[in-house]
């Protein structure tokens, strides 16, 4: 709003401003036309209701609903005024809409009074004619003391009727107005009056709903996946140095964190094996952090449309950014980029842009987004891609030894309802030497299956057979695995404490 106050007093006479949030923006501006600094008379215009001084409030003549006329009362006008005209980017493609539009700032920019036209509109629509003549700005989103005041309105109208019990304290309030950043005014009031209606009551709990919230707007923007923290931490075995290097920054999103001198952590690379628990450690940090979970497709991102693949990376930027802060989680990175070198030969470049757009992202990024990105064939990836700055580290994920694999059979079997001390898990540590945790899962459901089917309970002897009929990934493709071994000696650092050596 100053910035938007800046280019009014400067005689700026066509404005943009982008937002979902058209009341609040109106508000806004309303607040910036009476102030002693302005004093402007305000209108605000759509296609379905014409040209309205808003203070009056009465509509003028209706023929104004047309987009050209409204133009013409605009040049008519002999008083200081500001008009917002909603949603005028759908006539953006018409000439003589543009035409006009160029007429009104040339007679705007040096007029006897001053006249500011401010489009509001959800999404950028710039015509080339336009582009030196037009100003863009972000309408932002609530910020912590907005949402403050929301949660404070709310809680006043609960009040009077007195039927609603309102149980937050200080730490509850602080985290569900953290919750709810991200979200729009109206989203937020939505989410609380969801609350309200399902618990009927206000306090901790109302921070699920909150997030529930958040993932229909991932849902809607069609480029991101929104992940329930349904993995717990505990469930990766294995992975003591990546665990405790992730579990080292779990405070790192906070104020006390801040004000101690740290900056949020940026993200980590995983490499490795298949199967060795890339991808379960990135959907169990959401739970470790009680942080929202976002995965980005790449493939997804890619459209048939010139342009449109680098608006979608964009588009997903700013989600992330705008739900943050969060988790950003890209699974098999090196497939989503793979082509990028001979991209100016295959898709005119596309590809090219786009990575260039993300990296240099992950370089600049402000916004408190913890980038966790997994890959398994690192002969793929960019060399810019994995230089330090990008991510915080590089983590190399390797085969289980014996006692991950001891504490991954153990996990798997607690999850299916067994007790691990009714199996000898030091045996099957032993017979799965070479096995990836993914194996060994496999190798716990096959073991469930032959003792369902023999209608008794499952046994170590059942798990036992399905080890001995498996062949592991690593007798398979030993060639492969050694290469990545050797490439992360010097590159990586170990998941684990103990690392391989030749």
């Amino acid at each position: 709003m100053t910035e938007l106050e800046i280019l009014m007093r400067a005689r700026c006479p066509l404005l943009m401003l982008l937002t979902w949030e058209e009341d609040r923006a109106v508000a806004d501006v309303e607040r910036l036309c009476v102030s002693p600094e302005l004093r402007r008379m305000l209108f605000t215009w759509s296609e379905t209701g014409g040209l309205v001084n808003v203070a009056t409030p009465q509509r003028l003549d209706p023929a104004t609903r047309d987009p050209l006329r409204v133009l013409d009362e605009i040049l008519a006008g002999d008083h200081h005024a500001v008009y917002v005209l909603k949603d005028y980017h759908c006539f953006l493609r018409e000439h003589e809409v543009i035409r006009r539009l160029r007429d009104c700032v040339a007679a705007l920019k040096n007029g006897p009074v001053q006249r500011t036209i401010l489009l509001l509109s959800p999404v950028m629509v710039i015509p080339p004619e336009l582009e030196k003549d037009l100003t863009v700005l972000d309408f932002a989103l609530p910020d912590a003391a907005e949402r403050a005041r929301i949660l404070a309105g709310v809680e006043e109208s609960l009040r009077r009727p007195g039927k609603v019990k309102i149980a937050l304290d200080r730490g509850a309030r602080e985290k569900l107005l953290k919750a709810a950043q991200g979200l729009t005014a109206s989203e937020m009031e939505n989410a609380l009056a969801r609350a309200v209606i399902e618990r009927g009551t206000l306090d901790a709990d109302t921070i699920p709903l909150i997030l529930s919230e958040k993932k229909q707007i991932v849902r809607k923007s069609g480029v991101l996946e929104y992940h329930a923290p349904d993995e717990e931490f505990a469930d990766v075995g294995g992975l003591d140095a990546l665990k405790t290097w992730l579990k080292k920054r779990s405070n790192a999103f906070s104020e006390r964190a801040r004000a101690f001198g740290l900056p949020e952590p940026k993200g980590v690379l995983l490499v490795g094996v298949q199967g060795c628990g890339k991808s379960l450690t990135a959907k169990s940090l959401a739970a470790l952090w009680r942080l929202p979970l976002l995965r980005m497709d790449v493939g997804r991102l890619f459209s048939g449309l010139v342009g449109s693949s680098e608006e979608n990376l964009r588009k997903a930027i700013r989600l992330a950014e705008a739900l943050s802060p969060g988790i950003l989680w890209i699974d098999e990175l090196e497939k989503g980029f793979a082509g990028v070198g001979s991209s100016n030969l295959s898709d005119a470049g596309t590809a090219a842009r786009v990575f260039g757009t993300f990296i240099t992202w992950l370089q600049e990024k402000r916004a408190p987004v913890f980038v966790i990105a997994t890959a398994n064939d690192v002969t793929q990836l960019p060399p810019e891609l994995v230089r330090k700055g990008r991510f915080d580290e590089v983590f190399f994920v390797d085969l289980p030894d014996r006692d991950e694999r001891r504490q991954i059979l153990a996990i798997h079997v607690r999850k299916r309802g067994r007790r691990p001390a009714d199996f000898d898990l030091e045996r099957l540590a032993d017979l799965s030497d070479g096995f990836s945790g993914a194996e060994l899962e496999q190798a716990v459901i096959a073991g469930l299956y032959e003792a369902f089917d023999a209608d008794r309970p499952l046994t170590t002897a059942d798990i036992t057979t399905a080890l001995r009929e498996t062949v592991p990934l690593s007798q398979m493709m030993p060639e492969q695995i050694t290469a990545l071994r050797r490439w992360a000696q010097t590159r990586a650092r170990w998941a684990s404490d103990v690392g391989w050596t030749p």
